[in-house]
């Protein structure tokens, strides 16, 4: 009876462990076929994105940056000051006089005191104060869009208050 039971649990054993070679064919060709798609896919991806690429190439025009002394905003304000009008107005001036189709983007900025989120919200706030002057001085509303980058992306260091000062920001790129 010991040697029958023996006999069983060994034939057992020898046909479950083996697998054949048609059997790891299969799956070697399922996950082959899976890499493919994948690389597939990756490929398609870089494609478009070097399209893309080359599409925007040549389209950034120039930046105007408002944050030298006379345009600087105020700690937690988005008002715009008098001079930083008359530069938006002058600004105005010069997209009118080239008369080109131009868009522009304008980016509100701020320093790093105070919570992210608030930090984000004046950003916007700055870059709308900005939108809104120059839609008075005739500039199209359809071709200016803002976006706030709250205190991403700092030009100087924020552990001075010269730093905070220049951090505080408006910048419109203009792209064609």
């Amino acid at each position: 009876m010991v040697a029958v039971t023996g006999a069983v649990l060994m034939a057992g054993l020898l046909a479950s462990g083996c697998a054949s070679h048609r059997f790891v064919r299969d799956q070697v060709a399922v996950v082959d076929t899976r890499v493919t798609r994948v690389e597939g896919t990756a490929g398609e991806a870089l494609a478009r994105a070097n399209a893309a690429h080359k599409l925007a190439e040549g389209k950034f025009l120039y930046e105007v940056v408002l944050s030298d002394d006379s345009v600087k905003f105020p700690v937690d304000r988005h008002a715009l000051s008098p001079e930083a009008e008359a530069r938006l107005a002058e600004f105005a001036q010069r997209l009118k006089s080239e008369n080109r189709n131009v868009y522009l983007e304008i980016q509100g900025h701020t320093d790093a005191t105070g919570p992210e989120a608030y930090n984000d919200q004046l950003g916007e706030a700055r870059a709308e104060a900005v939108r809104k002057y120059l839609s008075q001085q005739g500039v199209a509303l359809n071709r200016m869009a803002t976006i706030s980058y709250g205190e991403e992306a700092p030009v100087a260091p924020n552990d001075n208050a010269d730093g905070r000062a220049q951090n505080r920001r408006v910048a419109i790129v203009v792209l064609s």
